[in-house]
């Protein structure tokens, strides 16, 4: 599988629709903002500096983006409808029932005949080999790929998969190339796939390469014909360029019908501007940012706030590549080092500091909140609990001396930049604690606040950690936390190039069958622990996400799904 370019994991992290979260988007906007009315009309607050850049529901690595997933998600509907409980509810989904053989080789997927397309031509079994298709073929390490897929290496996709095929138009039969965990591939493999029409957009039958290249130069371009014809609840209404995405109930819908006539998704320029729209009452849907949580009874009388943890975590990423600048990558691949960084992480303050309390401590890669049963008891207290002097200790043992207050070793100072997601006041705060606090180690970091797309396009000589701010990670489309995606050795989604056999051997062992729940977890709770202690990236504490919803709007808070990380608005409405 080809190395993509660095830190593509944060497209799928960035943020959830509603998180007050930041990535960059350089644009200015106009400053009058479309407002909820009678219409049943509902206006939601993107991330602050954020705009969707991809409406075709197979990513480019570099737009697996949480906005990009959401939105998406209203078009096209994906095969799987996931519960709050990281289960599958096979009623509402695409696929109504998934029937596995007695070696877990096989599983045939009966279409749900609720669903249909809005010109009203029923979903086939083509139209779900046809997306696999394009899944596959972008998946490919070939150079004259004009894109690839930004899901490859996540839930067996593709190497696991031996074929896709038809046992009839309603029916799909995929079978694989070993023996699988049943719940992982569903959740982490199919549960990748949006399908699309192939009557719409199989432009190309004969040449896969003209047909990527088509959907790369289309993505962007949401009134386009191809996305008249849609599965999901809305359909793509209007484009108001870097300042708002508008889309329309589809009537033709085979789900709960939306009484949400129009949503439309408000670019915003800052948090102070967000929050000033919130308290006129011209955002119905939006967020509180952390630095603004103590100003937030000057939204009690017309807005109700609501807490909760997304399924994700937060974290540092340091580059391990071979061509990392100034040969930090040499460095960083030393465990002894990254334990250092990570006894400079001063969790509880940043939580009580930054998050006023409301945040968890985070030693791994599977975050205590919100409750699922994956979560490892055994790391609720933390690995490396911070400590400077005992990171500094460790360095000195391992032959650094301090020389004008910087750690030296060989001629080598312990020096690298840090590059943050701008926008957030908070992130810039935190950043400065982690530069304070490193320094008592004797570790010397330069800090540079750097605006989200420009963070993503970053090649790997050219950024030695990034931090992508308070959310790092969302576990969607990959809900079974096994972590393929993100640790082990070349997968498109491991931007920091770290690399480790047991790792591999681990992460592998959750996608195999298993005999029993207590196995399940297990090999799930030894993935956890070696990646704790092993840390293939720096864990940050995690913080808490303040919805803000207009008290005109009803339906918001039963609807609210923090495992898939997408929202219902066809479950809303409005006084």
């Amino acid at each position: 599988m080809v190395l993509h370019l660095s830190f593509r994991t944060l497209s799928l992290v960035s943020v959830s629709v509603l998180l007050p979260i930041v990535a960059g988007c350089g644009a200015s906007v106009s400053s009058k903002s479309p407002s909820p009315n009678s219409s049943k009309t509902v206006v939601i607050a993107l991330p602050v500096q954020t705009a969707p850049n991809w409406f075709f529901p197979v990513f480019s690595t570099n737009t697996f983006s949480a906005v990009n997933i959401e939105l998406d998600a209203l078009l096209y509907k994906p095969l799987f409808d996931v519960t709050p409980h990281d289960t599958i509810d096979f009623s509402h989904s695409l696929i109504s029932k998934a029937t596995w053989n007695k070696t877990d080789t096989a599983v045939t997927l009966n279409i749900n005949p609720r669903y249909h397309w809005s010109n009203g031509h029923p979903i086939s079994a083509s139209d779900i080999i046809f997306t696999w298709n394009l899944m596959k073929a972008a998946s490919g390490n070939s150079s004259s790929l004009p894109w690839n897929y930004g899901g490859a290496g996540s839930g067996g996709v593709p190497n696991d998969f031996k074929s896709v095929t038809a046992i009839n138009s309603q029916t799909v039969k995929v079978t694989l190339n070993t023996a699988v965990n049943p719940q992982w591939f569903l959740l982490n493999g199919l549960g990748q796939m949006n399908p699309v029409p192939a009557s719409v957009w199989d432009k190309y039958p004969n040449n896969i390469i003209e047909e990527l290249t088509y959907i790369k130069n289309i993505a962007n371009n949401p009134t386009a014909s191809v996305f008249r014809v849609v599965d999901g609840p809305y359909m793509f209404s209007q484009v108001k360029p870097n300042e708002s995405w508008s889309f329309v109930a589809n009537p033709h819908y085979g789900g709960k019908k939306s009484q949400i006539k129009t949503l439309i998704f408000q670019y915003e320029t800052s948090s102070d501007n967000e929050f000033a729209a919130l308290k006129k009452g011209t955002i119905t849907v939006g967020y509180l940012p952390l630095s603004l949580y103590k100003s937030r009874q000057q939204l009690a009388n017309i807005d109700t706030i609501i807490p909760g943890y997304v399924w994700g975590m937060s974290y540092l990423q340091p580059n391990m590549h071979h061509n990392a600048p100034n040969d930090i990558g040499s460095l960083f691949k030393k465990l002894y080092i990254r334990q250092a960084l990570a006894y400079g992480i001063n969790q509880p303050g940043i939580i009580q500091s930054f998050f006023d309390g409301q945040g968890i401590s985070e030693s791994g890669p599977i975050p205590s909140r919100p409750v699922t049963p994956y979560f490892d008891q055994q790391l609720k207290n933390p690995v490396y609990a911070f400590n400077p002097h005992t990171g500094k200790a460790l360095l000195i043992d391992h032959g650094w001396k301090e020389i004008d207050g910087v750690m030296t070793k060989n001629g080598k100072t312990l020096s690298f930049t840090l590059n943050y997601n701008a926008g957030s006041q908070t992130v810039t705060d935190i950043a400065e604690l982690l530069k304070s606090d490193w320094a008592q180690e004797g570790i010397n970091v330069k800090l540079v606040s750097t605006p989200f797309d420009e963070l993503i396009a970053l090649p790997n000589d050219k950024w030695s950690m990034i931090w992508l701010g308070l959310g790092s990670w969302i576990y969607a489309p990959d809900y079974y936390p096994t972590g393929g995606a993100l640790f082990k050795t070349n997968a498109a989604l491991n931007g920091e190039g770290y690399s480790n056999s047991e790792m591999n051997h681990l992460i592998n062992l959750t996608y195999s069958p298993y005999q029993s729940t207590t196995q399940e977890i297990q090999r799930l709770d030894q993935y956890q622990e070696f990646a704790a202690h092993h840390i293939p990236v720096i864990w940050m504490p995690y913080a808490a996400n303040f919805y803000v919803v207009n008290k005109s709007l009803h339906g918001y808070k039963q609807s609210m799904n923090l495992v898939s990380g997408l929202i219902y608005p066809n479950y809303w409405s409005l006084q």
